[in-house]
């Protein structure tokens, strides 16, 4: 995993080895089965490759596809590390998606990769659930 910051942006992204138990992990195959997880751009917004190669963005909740759009990865980028988010992933303790507001501290943790894979997969589901009542 290689991760900080470009320009004014967050990635963590990972090594090709990483992708198929990072996928496997955040059960992207429920929601986007033809894409895999590459990295994350933001915190809010995974970085999926497509089976053709190309990436692109979504929101980590809802994983829609209506929500991807293209992005490019930056080659030969250099990350600058930054240790006060190094391991951590912000998560919205209430989705955006939800109603959940950006902008107020009470609203946003920092967790690990497999608790914030355990609420992605949650929260996923749950806006499924809600959206065929």
């Amino acid at each position: 995993m290689n991760e900080g910051w470009l320009g004014d942006e967050y990635l963590i992204l990972f090594e090709d080895h990483e992708v198929p138990a990072v996928t496997k992990l955040y059960r992207l195959d429920e929601w986007l089965p033809e894409f895999a997880i590459v990295g994350l751009r933001g915190w809010d917004d995974f970085i999926v490759r497509d089976t053709h190669g190309g990436t692109h963005t979504v929101p980590a909740v809802p994983l829609d596809r209506e929500l991807l759009a293209p992005f490019d990865i930056p080659e030969h980028a250099t990350l600058e590390p930054d240790d006060r988010y190094k391991g951590k992933i912000k998560w919205y303790v209430t989705p955006l998606v939800f109603g959940g507001d950006a902008s107020t501290e009470d609203n946003v943790v920092w967790l690990d990769q497999e608790k914030h894979a355990a609420l992605v997969a949650w929260w996923n589901a749950k806006y499924i659930e809600l959206a065929g009542s």
